[in-house]
């Protein structure tokens, strides 16, 4: 048997290729829409990818289940569990089997068998494997997708949070609970071999270890050391990470089926003179490091430097609208994969950053300022503070005279801040504040200051914040 592991370190996003190299055929297990890295791997083994298996519709990423089936055949194991309105609806054209609890498949020798595993969705499934070819008759390991990690477990509440499907987060934990007990009734020895790592919204405290087994997670995974229900229910809803706006996207989308790519699409530069069009039509994002942004750039423009693009294009891009990219060519089809992965389909182009400049167009600035160079201004009310960090964050300690408004739902809030007041956006250490200045600012907000350093350096500075138990004490 052959067992390959892939990982998207910009999405925490775990997959895998598992051969038989007596038949010489594979199936991938969960995967990206970056296909190549399967048929790469595939060829290089000297197997042919005939089959994909899915654990469950996906709101993370967009699957490449589809653009497998359409680019060489491969069948599609998928889960018809869980209620109607979380059926695949685009199968019709593909070879593929719906499954369900106990069913079984077979790739050339390694037997897979399906487990349900609700909880994190209501289809969710599981795949045990079994190498028969190896002279196995008990299961190997077990494809866990979203439902058990390294030392945590999917989360709930995500078709309440992000898809707004009211009054299933607590059912969804109920149902965790019992896949749970499942779960934890299974041999020590089994591998787990789950669809995400740290990082994932997904779920909380995920680990870093890409594999584990149900030994070890039995005995040091805090959600499996619950054996009361309700206790489980109330730990597991607690304190999940924001859900972002675009995992209601990626459910529709891999639930109604993918644009397929193709094996050469491709995108275009395009020349200056239609950047005015695109800022009125679209979203256009610099994809240059925060410090040369401020320095110079676009009016109208936002900036998501290009190793933050998959954290935060999905919370900030408009996806009814097309999306244009400020860059070097070199980086466009690289922002461009990135913004695949997350459900942007219209990518309608990119604009090289030195056209930009020469054509004069890069007139707007803004300003930053150290903390101690602001806090008199902050203290005293004359600008506005606004502190773009996660929920967890501000919890753990904030600056008193701070507003929370966090960085993915900033542009919800605009109606909320003072356009007669400077305001100074602030994060942890200044990465995510300076893509919030650039959101301000494009929506009109001239006078906006990045705090540099950040929370962490306001601290270092022995400047007064309210801690955690603070914030416990008066509340």
């Amino acid at each position: 048997m052959l067992l390959k592991y892939f990982y998207d370190q910009k999405l925490a996003h775990a997959s895998y290729m598992v051969g038989c190299q007596r038949a010489n055929v594979a199936i991938v297990v969960d995967p990206g829409r970056d296909i190549e890295q399967y048929l790469e791997m595939a060829e290089r083994e000297g197997v042919k990818v005939v089959a994909v298996a899915e654990t469950h519709i996906h709101a993370d990423y967009v699957s490449g289940a589809r653009e497998l089936a359409d680019r060489v055949g491969a069948k599609l194991y998928v889960s018809d569990e869980g209620p109607d309105d979380w059926k695949y609806q685009y199968l019709d054209s593909y070879d593929h089997e719906l499954v369900h609890e106990g069913d079984q498949f077979m790739i050339g020798n390694i037997k897979f068998e399906v487990m349900h595993t609700p909880g994190h969705t209501p289809e969710s499934i599981s795949f045990v494997l079994t190498d028969q070819g190896g002279g196995a008759d008990e299961p190997m390991g077990i494809f866990t997708g979203d439902f058990v990690f390294v030392g945590s477990i999917g989360r709930p509440d995500l078709l309440e949070e992000a898809a707004k499907i009211e009054g299933t987060a607590e059912p969804g934990a109920r149902d965790l609970f019992r896949s749970a007990e499942r779960f934890k009734a299974m041999p020590d020895y089994l591998q787990v071999w789950p669809a995400h790592g740290a990082g994932s919204a997904c779920g909380k405290g995920l680990g870093a270890i890409p594999s584990s087994t149900v030994g070890y997670e039995k005995r040091f995974n805090p959600a499996l050391q619950f054996t009361d229900e309700d206790e489980f229910v109330k730990y597991i809803l607690a304190d999940q990470p924001e859900a972002p706006k675009y995992f209601a996207v990626m459910k529709r989308v891999n639930k109604e089926g993918p644009v397929v790519l193709g094996a050469n699409h491709h995108h275009d530069m395009l020349d200056v003179s239609q950047l005015d069009g695109a800022l009125e039509s679209g979203t256009v994002v610099d994809l240059r490091p925060s410090s040369q942004f401020a320095d110079e750039h676009v009016p109208g423009t936002i900036n998501i430097p290009l190793n933050m693009l998959a954290g935060w294009a999905g919370w900030l891009v408009d996806y009814d609208r097309p999306t244009y990219l400020i860059c070097e060519p070199g980086q466009l089809e690289e922002a461009a994969r990135v913004l695949h992965k997350i459900g942007v389909e219209e990518i309608a182009g990119g604009f090289r950053i030195e056209d930009v400049q020469e054509a004069g167009l890069t007139k707007e600035t803004y300003a930053s300022g150290m903390p101690a160079e602001l806090a008199g201004a902050i203290q005293s009310g004359e600008v506005k503070l606004i502190d773009v960090r996660s929920n967890d964050e501000w919890n753990e300690g904030h600056i008193e005279q701070a507003e929370h408004r966090f960085l993915g739902r900033l542009p919800d809030h605009l109606g909320d801040l003072p356009r007669d007041q400077p305001i100074v956006v602030h994060c942890r250490s200044g990465a995510r504040s300076a893509i919030g200045v650039s959101v301000l600012q494009a929506a009109g907000y001239k006078q906006t200051i990045n705090m540099t350093g950040g929370y962490l350096k306001w601290n270092s500075e022995g400047l007064p914040h309210v801690s955690a138990m603070q914030t416990i004490g008066t509340a």
